[in-house]
């Protein structure tokens, strides 16, 4: 749809729509609250959180919170040192200590996330790796977790990645994984698959990874330590490593990787050769210094493994950047120790800058001490792989990281221009011009915006062996959209872009009125993050789309006042709002700034999130909750952002605060 074609649509529904100005506060009598909310209570414990958060700022001016996945990350870590031969025997009992803490009773295994049902490879890497540091088969814990694993027909129904890691450990045989050969790396553009028609994630991981493959690596394994106990059948009788296809086009996908693995042997050596070469030179340009290529453990690891596989000495420079990136992923926690799949900083920082934006009383020279610390982080003129497709763009994004500038991303940078754009002092105008060019250039044809990537839709590629995660690619989603289009329409320019990106977000919308979530869980994160934007780019709050939005909001509203959302929703969209467990405060407060942007202040949700919120601060004045809060992708790795609990229920008491205060005063 072109942009014209979305304005006219948009402007039938709703002639009124208007940018560029912040609409009036809903007009309902806002000073009954007084009798509702607890006035002291709420003043005393925003001002114990705020400085609660205010304390945790590192003296450069950014924040930085740990960043939890499942025990797949911890485990391979081990793995990883057993790989190459190079185990710290006190890390590896830490880290075994975490993965031993975080089995599941209910079920044996290990999760995906906390409270989640078992997963079989999750459970299958930490068994090993647990088996590595020396824990017994006959020990308890290894009993009930390799009674589950066969009770969900062994290591032979693993997905493809611990199948592959399966293979380099020599504990089945090649012909049990999906042929990644060098050569993927020599394809053509036009060619249907093409390392820039997948994510950044899968290009970071692949391209090393099929160094590995390529060599047939095999892990030193200085123990030699087999799960062969795992298997229902020996790994080598094994004909069902592959599910049976479903569709007909993983069935010709299917057919094509068996011909493949047929073929890929036989290939001529110079091209071999020549493919390893330029594989070998792709990473080492994006290796990123100590904070690793892609700054993601799986793609970090990949890399430090081929690069030992191809000869680099234990002290090359290369080698060494590799090593200290894994280890700065390390969190050690005394007797115990993890491995978190890569850091947050900007993400965390800008967060937390606004919720302390919205209250007009905090003092912001730490915001503005963090805005500095952010504006140096900007990734200017980097080659980066988004040029790929907008040669001639100007950069100005941000990155997750500390530091990845071959990836900025979209959610980060528009985040960043927001904060930088509501400072009263506009600090850094050059650098909030460039951003809001730079991303009003990687809108996506359909109008929406993806994390990394342009017209990044090849949804095909999802039906390959290798991609059983489903998640291949990285396709425009509601929540980074909603992000783009509100910050674009907030500063005031890029109006056609702004136009196409709610005609997307219209379009996105889900019939009960909720948005997908993609980067948080789940349909709560996307509701509100749509609901922001659309607040900030001044659309009508009186819109269906609006109104049906605060509607279902309000109709997931648990007993005690609070919102919570199983990550079960990315499997089942029935589940969408729901948690049979307990509300959180984060998915809370997602819930009332989204209902608050929508114009919703005084209603009783809001003034019965508010009360959850109030009466669940923790003793540190901050809130916390075990729960994951994001997937990283949906149905198959999930995030726990431990910031999540703490700034976001601050952001919601703040607005709360601002729009209440000045009536009651």
């Amino acid at each position: 749809m072109d942009g014209s074609h979305g304005i006219s649509h948009i402007s039938h529904q709703q002639n009124n729509f208007t940018f560029g100005r912040e609409l009036p506060q809903s007009d309902a009598a806002l000073d009954s609250v007084r009798d509702e909310i607890n006035r002291h209570e709420l003043e005393e414990k925003f001002t114990h959180a705020r400085n609660a958060i205010l304390a945790l700022q590192n003296p450069d001016g950014h924040w930085c919170f740990p960043l939890e996945a499942d025990c797949t990350i911890p485990a391979e870590y081990i793995l990883m040192m057993h790989f190459m031969d190079e185990i710290d025997v006190i890390l590896e009992n830490k880290i075994a200590r975490f993965i031993r803490d975080k089995q599941d009773m209910s079920h044996g295994g290990w999760p995906l996330y906390y409270g989640g049902a078992f997963d079989i490879s999750c459970t299958i890497k930490s068994y090993y790796a647990l088996k590595l540091v020396g824990d017994s088969p006959d020990a308890a814990h290894m009993v009930r977790a390799r009674e589950a694993i066969l009770q969900h027909g062994g290591a032979a129904k693993a997905n493809v990645f611990t199948r592959l890691l399966l293979a380099m450990y020599d504990q089945i045989p090649w012909r049990g994984v999906p042929v990644v050969p060098s050569e993927l790396i020599l394809l053509p553009s036009w060619f249907p698959f093409h390392i820039s028609k997948v994510s950044y994630w899968s290009r970071t991981v692949m391209i090393p990874l099929s160094i590995l493959c390529t060599l047939k690596a095999k892990a030193i394994n200085p123990r030699q330590i087999n799960i062969r106990e795992l298997f229902i059948m020996p790994p080598e009788d094994e004909k069902n490593y592959f599910p049976k296809a479903d569709t007909l086009l993983k069935r010709i996908f299917m057919l094509a990787e068996r011909l493949l693995s047929k073929f890929e042997p036989h290939l001529p050596q110079s091209i071999r050769q020549y493919s390893i070469q330029r594989a070998e030179r792709w990473t080492l340009e994006r290796l990123n210094g100590e904070c690793g290529i892609g700054a993601i453990f799986p793609a970090m690891v990949n890399a430090h493994e081929a690069l030992t596989l191809l000869g680099y000495a234990y002290d090359h420079p290369s080698r060494v950047q590799c090593r200290n990136a894994l280890r700065g992923l390390l969190i050690d926690e005394g007797e115990r120790a993890w491995c978190q799949p890569c850091t947050s900083p900007v993400w965390d920082t800008v967060l937390t800058c606004l919720a302390l934006q919205e209250d007009s009383t905090t003092d912001q020279e730490p915001v503005y001490k963090a805005l500095d610390w952010l504006v140096e982080q900007q990734v200017l003129d980097a080659a980066g792989d988004w040029r790929d497709k907008r040669p001639g763009l100007p950069g100005g994004g941000w990155a997750f990281q500390y530091a990845n500038p071959h990836y900025p991303d979209l959610d980060d940078t528009a985040a960043v221009a927001w904060a930088l754009e509501q400072a009263e002092e506009k600090p850094h105008p050059y650098a909030l011009e460039r951003a809001a060019n730079w991303l009003a250039g990687m809108q996506s044809k359909n109008g929406g915006f993806a994390a990394f990537d342009i017209d990044n839709v090849y949804h095909y590629l999802n039906e390959i062996p290798f991609a059983d995660h489903g998640a291949l690619i990285d396709p425009p989603t509601s929540d980074v959209t909603a992000r783009c289009i509100g910050l674009l329409g907030k500063y005031g320019k890029h109006q056609q872009e702004v136009w196409r990106g709610i005609s997307f977000l219209l379009r996105e919308q889900e019939k009960n009125g909720a948005w997908f979530g993609r980067w948080g869980t789940n349909y709560i994160y996307g509701t509100w993050s749509v609901l922001e934007a659309l607040r900030l780019a001044g659309f009508d709050r009186q819109h269906i789309s609006v109104q049906r939005a605060v509607k279902w909001l309000k109709s997931v509203q648990r007993p005690d006042g609070g919102w919570g959302e199983t990550n079960d929703s990315y499997l089942d969209a029935n589940l969408a709002g729901q948690f049979a467990e307990t509300s959180t405060a984060f998915q809370t407060a997602w819930a009332v700034l989204g209902l608050m942007a929508a114009g919703d202040v005084s209603s009783e949700s809001v003034r019965k999130g508010i009360n959850y919120l109030l009466s669940h601060q923790s003793s540190d004045h901050l809130w916390e909750d075990p729960w994951f809060t994001a997937p990283g992708f949906p149905r198959v790795f999930y995030l726990r952002y431990h910031g999540y609990s703490k700034f976001f229920p601050l952001w919601a008491l703040a607005r709360y605060r601002a729009l209440t205060r000045e009536v009651i005063n």
